[in-house]
């Protein structure tokens, strides 16, 4: 049975664009509880994957299982829809953005080298990139082509695979055919030149998987740049530039 998708458009679409007042919830569970369960939009259940305390009092991140959030009061009769900041000392933090990459950090940390697709150094690297990439990208085959540099300065470059056209793309199976490969690495940089692979595009790879993660952790185009730190930088950063967001430069 495929699940229930609703997106935060639908949901500002429900309230009117207005933050009109929905029925509250008729439970006596704790607010997270509360909202994880029993959160209703015009009578059908929101797919709820966590509910967490802001530091706003009464207001409550809800995130979706499709990676989409928003913020509720406790029995989620009103939304917010949008970034949630703080005004600390006069400087503005946006914790919803620091929520994401936090996200994503957890997220990707859950991918193991033996799915990635790993360029390193002969030194030990001082940080790592996780890059969505896709084959037929011009701009990824810029990225791909500086990475010599990259590893020089110390930063390792791990590949997660991004068709930008989808799993039926000419792109898709080229990385599938380059994970099915015994040695990946290589065989990405072979598909990166324009050179043909004879691998099998069949074998239990891990492309679909990567496809639908970066989806859920908001990629948009390729390459994606993710730092440690969660943070996705879109689109080609030369090696200077990115050394520099790493904290690098001596």
């Amino acid at each position: 049975m495929g699940r229930t998708v609703i997106s935060v458009r639908n949901i500002v679409y429900a309230l009117g664009l207005a933050g009109a007042l929905l029925p509250a919830l008729a439970s006596a569970q704790a607010a997270p509880d509360a909202l994880t369960d029993s959160l209703r939009i015009n009578g059908q259940k929101v797919p709820v994957e966590a509910v967490s305390q802001t530091p706003m009092d009464g207001l409550y991140h809800v995130q979706l299982d499709g990676g989409e959030s928003f913020y509720a009061n406790a029995d989620g009769s009103y939304f917010v829809v949008g970034d949630l900041y703080q005004n600390d000392s006069g400087n503005l933090v946006n914790l919803t953005e620091q929520d994401k990459n936090q996200e994503r950090a957890d997220a990707l940390a859950n991918v193991p080298d033996s799915e990635r697709a790993v360029y390193r150094g002969v030194d030990e690297p001082r940080a790592t990139v996780t890059v969505f990439t896709d084959t037929e990208c011009p701009y990824c085959t810029r990225l791909h082509e500086s990475i010599p540099e990259l590893n020089e300065r110390g930063i390792e470059v791990s590949y997660l695979a991004f068709p930008r056209g989808g799993m039926q793309s000419s792109a898709a199976r080229k990385m599938q055919q380059a994970w099915c490969s015994d040695n990946v690495s290589e065989a990405l940089s072979q598909a990166f030149n324009d050179e043909a692979l004879t691998t099998s595009a069949s074998c239990n790879n891990p492309v679909a998987e990567q496809y639908a993660l970066g989806l859920e952790l908001g990629v948009q185009g390729t390459p994606a740049i993710v730092l440690p730190d969660g943070k996705m930088v879109p689109g080609f950063v030369p090696p200077e530039r990115l050394s520099a967001m790493l904290g690098l430069d001596d």
